[in-house]
């Protein structure tokens, strides 16, 4: 079973022991922490709350709740919502933060608590060092019985993010409805069932089919929106009846398109796509993190703006945004961040700039991906073990790659004259990242491929050494 406490939020696999999975106990611990740090910052005693469509949600949202209500803190309840719908709903509500219950991309057998702050964001990693001493010191205050807060359920906020995101200036109703697109949706039984035909209504589309659309959290397949794992959406688009295929993660944060010709565009071309259109329209600049494609700096380049890297995580990817006044960014993940809507990954909004884009490009979906440069990603992962010193790993790799030029914002990323490799721990899973690019996917799996057995040797010879 696992637990990570991370400074953005808390994850793990539902069931098991105290301290070691994500029980009711530790949900209630770090519930009630969230709760004492909104109390400390804010005025107000209000939290948003929302979930996806995962079977544990219910019952993490009531124990939530139940604790912030207990603090006498009102919890403004979604019910089954997304990510970036809950991000807007915090600064609408006027609330101290919001609470996301969704372990995006991983299995239903996780969730997490995704914290954000009163601005929709997610919290700093100051903040975060806070709520997780606030959880270890225990000192709790609850409220007399006449301070209790109030648990209010608001189902209207997809629909206050779709109409917001339809007033946008780049997002042409007008357009779209014009091409009369036939478009198929991989909801993966999560929120994106209720959410995306909402938007796409208003957007004009009326020839839709949505696949996996029962919201209950039973995953058809892996949820993350990978080439490999969309597969079922690739097939009936090849079949030819549809335009294009979308496909969004549970929570509605991250987003994948299929071209017409049943082609996967490969979720770091979301970005790249959606950020051109941006740039032929407003001038400005982009921001991705280390690990997303270098296509991204082509397209900010031939559209006249400056391109820069962060550290991964969202919450780093916005602060440069805001540092370096970026009109679009985002990550290579799928996930798009429009800040003239909010500053969160909305895969909402993703879709309506998109459909803009293709619209006015007038020719067929697999056409306009092939418009951009193609680049290749490798991405990899070696499971952590108790023996594994991560610190002493990435100290290795950097030491033999030192001849070449070497970030260590961010774990290790060693640029060669044509590709790139970026190794770091994950936040959300134990385990370390490799991903590497180039060219061609031959060569950026050799790549990584020989990063990864780098990091064996060195891991062998540290066992060795003690």
């Amino acid at each position: 079973m696992t637990l990570i406490k991370s400074i953005s939020g808390i994850r793990g696999t539902i069931g098991g022991k105290e301290g070691e999975a994500l029980t009711p106990y530790d949900v209630m611990k770090y519930a009630a922490a969230f709760g004492q740090w909104a109390i400390e910052n804010s005025e107000e005693k209000k939290i948003v709350i929302g979930r996806d469509a995962r079977p544990s949600g219910e019952l993490i949202t009531n124990i939530a709740s139940g604790v912030l209500q207990g603090m006498g803190i009102d919890v403004v309840d979604l019910g089954l919502s997304t990510t970036p719908t809950v991000e807007m709903a915090v600064p609408a509500e006027k609330a101290a933060g919001g609470i996301i219950i969704t372990a995006s991309h991983n299995p239903n057998g996780w969730n997490a608590l995704k914290l954000l702050n009163k601005k929709g964001e997610f919290i700093s990693s100051d903040d975060g060092a806070r709520v997780l001493e606030i959880a270890d010191e225990g000192k709790i205050e609850f409220a007399l019985s006449k301070d209790l807060g109030k648990r209010i359920q608001n189902d209207t906020y997809i629909d206050y993010h779709v109409d917001k995101i339809v007033e946008l200036d780049l997002v042409d109703v007008d357009a779209i409805k014009e091409k009369n697109f036939k478009i198929a949706v991989d909801a993966v039984n999560s929120s994106g069932a209720i959410a995306l035909p909402k938007l796409l209504d208003k957007l004009g589309v009326t020839d839709y089919e949505i696949f996996f659309d029962e919201p209950n959290g039973l995953f058809p397949h892996n949820p993350e929106p990978l080439p490999e794992n969309i597969t079922h959406i690739c097939g009936e688009v090849e079949k030819g009846r549809f335009d294009l295929g979308i496909v969004v993660d549970p929570d509605v944060d991250r987003l994948a398109f299929v071209g017409n010709n049943g082609e996967p565009f490969g979720e770091e071309y979301t970005l790249v796509t959606v950020a051109d259109f941006v740039l032929k329209n407003k001038s400005g600049n982009t921001v991705s993190n280390m690990s997303s494609t270098r296509a991204l700096k082509d397209v900010t380049l031939k559209n006249g703006g400056d391109y820069n890297a962060s550290a991964v995580g969202e919450v780093n990817v916005v602060n440069k945004m805001k540092a370096t006044h970026a009109v679009i960014g985002g990550e290579g993940n799928g996930g798009i961040i429009y800040p003239e809507l909010h500053y969160g990954r909305d895969a909402l909004v993703g879709v309506a700039l998109f459909l803009s884009h293709l619209a006015k490009f007038g020719k067929p979906s697999a056409l306009l991906r092939a418009m951009y440069p193609n680049y290749h990603i490798s991405k990899n992962k070696i499971e952590l073990t108790p023996d594994i010193d991560v610190d002493k790993v990435l100290e290795g790799v950097k030491e033999k790659y030192q001849k070449h030029p070497i970030n260590t914002e961010d774990g290790v990323k060693i640029d060669f004259e044509s590709e790139w490799v970026h190794l770091r721990k994950s936040n959300t899973e134990p385990i370390i990242r490799i991903y590497a690019e180039s060219d061609s996917q031959n060569t950026a799996d050799a790549v990584a491929n020989k990063i990864m057995m780098d990091i064996k040797d060195i891991v062998v010879d540290k066992v060795e050494a003690d």
